[in-house]
């Protein structure tokens, strides 16, 4: 009797709950492959093409990964956008920076368009607003022509009203001056980039002093990561004068030609997010050199310190041979993320005198942007 019941039992606990899902029966996502482009450099800082995936250890949050796959040449296509601060600091550089920007075009870019390579690019250009010149597009003429003709923001704001503008910008006032940077490093990943595959890379010409963006230093590389952007940044010191007013009339607007830049203190109170205090006053001295050293880094890129504008060309010239040498590693994480938490990775060599560079980490698909 005693065995019977302990047959009914169960039985009878089954019948009234016939839809209890087994707990071993629970199945989750895989993680999702990771991409990761990498650069090989000597020590005397040429580039390594010969590495293998055997040579080389890859942790995520350090647990040690497996690698799938480790390339150098890929099918996979280029999208590159190129970056340029046109605010008056950096006018004398203007000439040197267009010449540098048309050799960079014409490395990366297919001759004939039609030759079915999809590689594109896309011109930015920001100062106290940041503006889309040139869409992705394969055509070299269409992106020299733009270069070309790129300059400092000078159209008042009846004569930029229209189709290719943001129309809740016009009661705003007018600002005077300004370098948009992280806006326009945000808004390029997050509004062209994010959407497109394969490897990408933005160029970024600038002194590195921002004023008047909404997004924070830490907002923009971290559009780069859920984006899977490389920052390549070409640093020139500029003739700003480093003190200035703090404006607080902010506004990020959507993709469509011009996005007015913000006013929330430049910077963005790196690292650890936050503005100035008190919300008034002069800006504390700002070291651009060191803000574009840390979004090249941070990201996986290279960081330029051009001592003379006639060296943009060279310097141009290095990050085409560089993005041309690439490996591209894939893995898939041994544990699988569905909030889209941030990930660090480590990259090394077991080859002496040889470096490997890689972004610091990822965003996993799936979580919030926020």
């Amino acid at each position: 009797m005693l065995a019977l019941g302990a047959v009914l039992v169960p039985a009878y606990a089954q019948a009234q709950h016939p839809k209890e899902a087994k707990p071993g029966l629970v199945l989750r996502k895989p993680a999702s492959p990771v991409t990761l482009l990498v650069t090989a450099r000597d020590k005397h800082g040429a580039l390594v093409p010969d590495l293998t995936a055997s040579e080389m250890t890859l942790t995520e949050d350090g647990r040690p990964q497996g690698i799938q796959s480790f390339t150098r040449e890929s099918a996979l296509p280029f999208e590159l956008g190129l970056l340029v601060d046109t605010s008056a600091s950096m006018m004398p550089a203007m000439e040197s920076e267009r010449k540098a920007a048309d050799k960079l075009i014409d490395q990366m870019l297919p001759a004939d368009p039609g030759s079915g390579k999809k590689d594109e690019a896309f011109l930015i250009h920001f100062d106290r607003e940041v503006e889309l010149l040139r869409d992705f597009t394969s055509s070299r003429d269409k992106l020299h022509t733009e270069v070309e003709g790129m300059g400092p923001t000078s159209k008042t704001r009846d004569e930029r009203q229209g189709p290719e503008t943001m129309g809740d910008d016009r009661d705003r006032p007018m600002q005077t001056g300004g370098s948009q940077l992280y806006d326009a490093v945000f808004l390029a990943c997050d509004e062209l980039m994010k959407s497109k595959d394969g490897r990408k890379a933005l160029v970024i010409f600038s002194d590195g002093i921002d004023r008047g963006s909404k997004e924070s230093m830490n907002d923009a590389i971290d559009a780069a990561d859920r984006s899977g952007v490389t920052l390549y940044t070409v640093y020139l010191r500029g003739d700003q004068d480093r003190e200035s007013p703090l404006s607080n009339s902010g506004h990020r607007g959507s993709l469509g030609g011009i996005w007015p830049g913000g006013g929330r203190y430049p910077g963005g109170g790196y690292p650890g997010g936050g503005g100035q205090p008190g919300g008034g006053g002069k800006m504390p001295k700002a070291d651009g050199k060191r803000g574009m050293e840390q979004m090249a880094t941070r990201t996986g890129g290279r960081y330029f310190d051009t001592r003379k504008k006639e060296d943009l060309e060279l310097i141009y010239g290095m990050i085409g041979d560089e993005l041309h040498g690439q490996y591209v590693l894939t893995y898939t994480p041994d544990k699988a993320d569905e909030e889209g938490g941030y990930h660090k990775v480590a990259l090394k060599t077991s080859r002496k005198d040889v470096t490997v560079v890689t972004r610091q980490g990822y965003y996993a698909p799936g979580g919030s942007a926020q």
